[in-house]
C-alpha cells in the first residue's frame, strides 16, 4: 500500500514537467502570418530576422502560417483559426489579409505589409499616429505604377493604350490601379481595367484587351495575382504584351519591368515592429512606415523575346537585370 507522502511525491514529479511545459508555453511569443500567398522565401527573410534580433523560432517565439492560396474568401476563416490559438501579433500580408484581421480583432495587435494606402483602406487613423491594433509598412500607390509606365513608354513605340489586370476584391490593388491611371493620363496614356478573379478569367480579359488596342500590361501583382503569375504570363507572351508590376516576381518569371518596394527589406521592417510590439509597445503608438527602399528590375531576355530595345539609361537606374 502507498503512503500518502509517497504518493504526493509522486504526483509531484510527473506534474513538474507538465507544469513547466505549460509556463514555457505562456511565456513563449506565438506570431500569426496571414496571407493570400506565402511566399517561403520571404517567410524565411521574415523568421531569420526575428531571430537576429534575439526571438529563434521554436525557442523565443512559435510562427504559425495560414496561407489562403490566393482566395480571400478564405482568409476570414484562416484569421479565426489564429485567434482561436490565441497568437500574441499577426502579421498581415496585402490588404484583404490587414482587413481580414483588422474586422476579426480589435484586441490582437496587427502590424501590416504590402498595404498601398492603409488609411485609405480605413486600417489606421493616419500613418503618424495608427489609432487603434494596426500598424506596420506600406507604401504610396501613386509612385510606383506611374513608374512602371514610365518606363513602358521609353520601350514601346508610341505608347497610348495599357491594359491594367488586377484582383477585383483587393481594394488595395483597385487603389494602385486608380493612381496610376491618374498619373498615366498626364503621360498620354489610356489604361483599360481588366478585374479578375482567377486563371479562368484571363483569356477572355486578354481578348478584351486585344481589342481595346492594348500595347502593354500593367499588372497590380498582389498575393493572388502572384499566385496565377504562371499562366497570366503565360498567356501576355503568347500575345506578344509586354508586362510591367510592381513586385519583382513577375519580372524573374517573365515579366518585362518591375518597380517596386524591396520585399526583403519590408519584411525585415515587419519583423522589427513584431518585436516592438512584443516588448510592450502599442500599436495605436507606432507610426505607420513607409516603404522607402525600391526595387527596378528590367528582365533583357524578356525584351529581346518582344523585339523590344531596354534604353542604355534606363538599365543604369536597374538594381537587378536578368539575361
Amino acid at each position: 500500500m502507498i503512503s500518502r507522502r509517497a504518493f504526493l511525491i509522486g504526483v509531484t514529479v510527473l506534474a513538474t514537467p507538465l507544469a513547466a511545459w505549460a509556463q514555457q508555453r505562456s511565456v513563449v511569443p506565438r506570431l500569426g502570418v496571414l496571407a493570400q500567398d506565402v511566399q517561403p522565401g520571404l517567410l524565411e527573410t521574415l523568421r531569420d530576422e526575428l531571430e537576429r534580433l534575439g526571438y529563434v523560432e521554436g525557442k523565443g517565439i512559435v510562427t504559425e502560417v495560414r496561407n489562403a492560396d490566393g482566395r480571400s474568401d478564405r482568409l476570414p476563416a484562416l484569421v479565426g483559426d489564429l485567434l482561436r490559438l490565441r497568437v500574441d501579433v499577426i502579421v498581415a500580408v496585402n490588404t484583404p489579409s490587414a482587413k481580414a484581421a483588422q474586422n476579426a480583432t480589435k484586441a490582437v495587435p496587427i502590424v501590416i505589409m504590402r498595404v498601398a494606402d492603409p488609411v485609405k483602406a480605413g486600417l489606421v487613423r493616419s500613418l503618424a499616429h495608427p489609432g487603434a491594433n494596426v500598424t506596420g509598412v506600406s507604401f504610396l500607390p501613386d509612385v510606383l505604377g506611374a513608374k512602371s509606365i514610365e518606363a513602358l513608354s521609353q520601350v514601346v513605340p508610341s505608347l497610348s493604350r495599357v491594359a491594367a489586370f488586377y484582383k477585383g476584391d483587393n481594394p488595395g490593388a483597385l487603389l494602385v490601379v486608380t493612381e496610376t491611371e491618374r498619373r498615366s493620363a498626364e503621360l498620354g496614356v489610356r489604361f483599360e481595367r481588366f478585374p479578375v478573379r482567377d486563371p479562368s478569367d484571363f483569356p477572355d480579359a486578354f481578348t478584351a484587351a486585344a481589342r481595346a488596342g492594348a500595347q502593354a500590361v500593367f499588372v497590380m501583382d498582389d498575393g493572388a495575382m502572384t499566385h496565377m503569375r504562371g499562366p497570366f504570363l503565360k498567356l501576355s507572351s503568347q500575345r506578344s504584351l509586354p508586362v510591367a508590376s510592381i513586385y519583382k516576381d513577375f519580372a524573374e518569371a517573365g515579366g518585362l519591368f518591375a518597380y517596386g518596394p524591396d520585399l526583403d527589406h519590408v519584411y525585415r521592417r515587419a519583423a522589427y515592429y513584431v518585436v516592438r510590439v512584443l516588448k510592450g509597445a502599442k500599436p495605436s503608438e507606432l507610426p505607420v512606415e513607409q516603404a522607402d527602399r525600391l526595387h527596378f528590375v528590367v528582365n533583357l531576355k524578356s525584351a529581346k523575346a518582344l523585339g523590344l530595345t531596354i534604353p542604355p539609361a534606363l538599365l543604369l537606374r536597374a538594381n537587378q537585370v536578368i539575361e
